[in-house]
């Protein structure tokens, strides 16, 4: 088993599940994306101006990408919607993983008892899963975990290499302090001695 896995082609099923899942948090994200354009036409002053007012610049992230991010929005498999800004203010990780992704599905059990182990000091973990709804949901109903997933489908691929991820490998996961600051980027599986060198409480 590789540590890591790289997407096949969806199929038309999968395209047209995922997409319609998708379609109520696409006005979120391309509003992010036109926010970043229009900071971009407006210099360095306007982008700065937005992340003094609340959308701070992970180190190592760009602009446009820590806008993406901030800016989503994802459905849950219980129907819920996550918007990525109440996320803000405690450290994150940020894991992207598939229902087919061997690699991911053997670390899973790892970030689930890192996220127990700190949820109460403030530590947060969000899966955005890269996969039609339908299969995440099965497979969270063998497999659940303790920490938020987010159904991130067909805009998962894109909003993963913005953060860094330029072989659309997976599993793909970003550590972030409280200060919205870029601690840890890693792609393949986790293991114990990379979540330990994690220094977020």
């Amino acid at each position: 088993m590789t540590d890591q896995a790289t997407p096949s082609s969806p199929t038309p099923e999968d395209q047209t599940e995922a997409a319609a899942s998708a379609w109520s948090r696409r006005t979120t994200l391309v509003a992010g994306l036109g926010v970043a354009a229009a900071a971009g036409l407006l210099g360095w002053g306007a982008r700065a101006w937005l992340q003094r007012g609340g959308w701070w610049g992970a180190a190592g992230l760009s602009d446009e990408a820590n806008l993406a991010l901030w800016s989503a929005s994802f459905e849950q498999p219980d129907g819920q919607t996550l918007a990525m800004s109440s996320l803000k203010g405690r450290p994150l990780v940020l894991n992207f993983w598939a229902t087919w992704c061997q690699p991911c599905i053997a670390e899973m059990p790892l970030l689930d008892a890192y996220f127990k182990q700190n949820a109460a000091k403030g530590v947060q973990v969000l899966g955005l899963a890269i996969d039609q709804p339908s299969a995440v949901r099965h497979f969270l109903t063998l497999r659940p975990v303790s920490y938020p997933i987010g159904l991130a489908g067909l805009l998962g691929p894109q909003l993963s290499k913005d953060l860094g991820d330029e072989q659309g490998g997976l599993p793909f996961t970003l550590v972030l302090g409280a200060n919205g600051g870029l601690l840890h980027r890693h792609l393949g599986r986790l293991h114990e001695a990379d979540v330990a060198a994690w220094q977020l409480t």
